[in-house]
């Protein structure tokens, strides 16, 4: 089993480290196995593989979510959420900071990337608040932070393929997540305004007080939120109530979507072309990596490694703790170097076994895995979210990554408190009527 380890993990390190895409990386390192360790033939394999990731009908949501992100990413949206949070914000401690985090939430509600939240999000908010004197640092630390919820809240890209991989209900990952999404957001935002009442306020790093604006203005300002609560809500409540499954929720947030841009005075044919090539090749992608992961679940699957890995740890006595613990620490360890659905894809083809025979709940599990994949976004040298920022802002990666060291420590506090209290990620889901 060793051997069989050392080579798997060389092989695809080496085809990592020579540039090699993602998916033909997993494809190679699964027909090394199968050649060198095994007597079955790598072929029919790949082939039946091949066929059996690309037509499961839940993963049509992907590209219908992702096309829906892609439109609203270039509506203009990010305005709209600045102009009606900021009225509302200034007499919290924190003041405008806060729609770093409100805005990154409510834009991962209808867009499922963090990378795609972070920059719509960050071209506009960022440039205002150094305009109007917030500390730097912690405008990079919140916007970084915040738009990785974009993987958790629903609806969630790597929870549509964490569902189709492990044959996990899609509608119940996406209820589950809304809890632990919260969760997030209020801890981000409890930093925040501690961090103002006792440094920003004094160093005068939160900006001018400006609530004088007039009721009235105000309100026209927040109507401009309204189309956006009205998507996310429908989308939500129908997944929740049992109108609609994810995919056909996804079918209608893409007409929503449409019909928002419209009346942002910001959609043509361009934004149409533009929205759906973009969501073809990233949905494309993700489908690919898909492929190339089956593959190696197959491959992995017949050599019996996961099962021996599931039984010898097994038999160390770890407690469910003790093994999250180390769980969480291999998954940051990986997560440097890998993006957040080839983690995804290469912890459920090697370690699911050892989750399953633990006893975890693989709902709860999925929420987990996508929270640890979050925090990879702010974990150099492969964090996305730490390179969209530095493209944004021109600051040096280090400066960055200080900036969001105390989100990513909130963020194991929430692991934490979800181990704790697993309701938090379950209710939801235990209480859906299908």
């Amino acid at each position: 089993m060793l051997t069989l380890s050392l080579a798997t993990i060389a092989a695809l390190a080496i085809l990592l480290g020579s540039g090699v895409w993602i998916a033909f990386a997993l494809i190679g390192t699964a027909w090394v196995v199968l050649t060198f360790f095994s007597a079955f033939d790598p072929g029919p394999i790949l082939a039946s593989d091949f066929w059996g990731a690309s037509y499961g009908w839940d993963l049509t949501a992907l590209p219908m979510f992702i096309w829906m992100g892609e439109i609203l990413f270039r509506s203009g949206l990010a305005d709209n959420m600045f102009r009606g949070l900021s009225p509302w914000l200034n007499r919290l401690p924190g003041r405008l900071l806060h729609t770093n985090i409100l805005g990154s939430g409510m834009f991962a509600a209808v867009c499922g990337s963090s990378a795609a939240t972070c920059a719509t999000v960050g071209k506009m908010t960022l440039p205002e608040l150094e305009r109007r004197g917030y500390d730097s640092n912690m405008a990079i630390g919140t916007l970084a932070s915040a738009s990785t919820l974009g993987l958790l809240i629903p609806p969630s890209i790597v929870l549509i393929v964490y569902g189709v991989v492990t044959e996990q209900s899609i509608s119940r990952l996406f209820m589950a997540g809304i809890g632990p999404g919260l969760m997030i957001l209020a801890l981000f935002m409890t930093y925040l305004i501690a961090w103002s009442l006792l440094r920003g306020n004094r160093r005068g790093l939160t900006g001018q007080d400006e609530s004088g604006l007039p009721l009235a203005k105000k309100l026209r300002q927040t109507l401009e939120l309204v189309p956006i609560l009205l998507l996310i809500g429908g989308i939500i409540v129908s997944i929740y109530g049992g109108l609609a499954s994810p995919t056909e929720a996804a079918a209608v947030g893409v007409v929503l979507s449409m019909v928002i841009a419209r009346w942002n005075g910001s959609f043509g044919l361009t934004v149409f072309r533009e929205s759906l090539f973009a969501a073809i090749r990233t949905a494309c992608m993700i489908a690919f990596i898909i492929a190339g992961a089956s593959f190696l679940t197959s491959a992995m699957g017949f050599t019996q490694v996961p099962m021996q890995l599931a039984r010898a740890i097994g038999e160390m006595g770890l407690s469910p703790t003790m093994l999250l613990v180390a769980l969480t620490l291999l998954l940051l360890v990986m997560g440097c170097f890998l993006d957040g659905i080839s983690l995804i894809l290469l912890v459920t083809a090697i370690i699911m076994p050892l989750v399953s025979a633990a006893g975890f709940d693989l709902i709860w599990f999925g929420i987990y895995l996508v929270i640890v994949v979050e925090m990879s976004q702010i974990t150099p040298p492969v964090g996305f979210n730490l390179f969209v920022i530095q493209g944004l802002t021109g600051k040096d990666i280090v400066t960055i990554t200080k900036a969001t060291l105390p989100f990513f420590l909130l963020m194991l506090v929430a692991i934490a408190l979800m181990h704790l209290f697993p309701e938090i990620a379950l209710y939801l889901p235990q209480t859906m009527t299908r």
